[in-house]
């Protein structure tokens, strides 16, 4: 796999179990700023991806989809949580709420399975994501935008 010399994503494998919650957390928090550029910093130069039906290879793919995906899915707010974890791979579990352009609200649930380079970049990602039309009313995620507070229940306290 490419690497940029002197970019590094800490923590770094072999990864424990509190390296591996810091490591789902700071995915968590970068992914809720919907910035496709600093999300796509976490991902190594030819990072294979499969989201969904697609797939993507290479950070600048990674990019433009993350681009297309938070002009449409508004107000998202997402939590992830630890499933599992070895040396260099953590499986985790989420969940995230957002609307459409009409105010339709959905609730997509999903694992991931993620493997990372000596340098701490994801360079595979696994995705498979269900979508759940919910009413506004039935939301769970209550935060500003942007990091989800330390005091917000997880997905596990939320029943998720």
């Amino acid at each position: 796999m490419e690497h940029i010399e002197g970019i590094s994503r800490p923590p770094l494998p072999p990864f424990t179990r509190e390296t591996a919650i810091k490591k789902v957390r700071m995915a968590e928090d970068a992914w809720n700023t919907r910035d496709p550029e600093r999300v796509s910093l976490a991902y190594t130069i030819d990072s294979d991806w499969r989201n969904r039906s697609e797939f993507l290879s290479g950070r600048e793919a990674i990019r433009q989809f993350l681009q297309r995906k938070w002009a449409r899915e508004l107000d998202y707010r997402l939590i992830k949580e630890l499933w599992a974890f070895d040396e260099s791979r953590i499986a985790v579990r989420f969940a995230y709420e957002w609307r459409d352009d009409a105010g339709n609200w959905f609730r997509a649930y999903g694992n991931e399975n993620w493997e990372f380079d000596e340098h701490g970049l994801m360079r595979q990602r696994i995705a498979s994501i269900n979508d759940l039309p919910i009413r506004e009313e039935d939301r769970k995620f209550h935060w500003p935008l942007g990091r989800r507070p330390d005091d917000h229940p997880g997905l596990s306290e939320l029943g998720a």
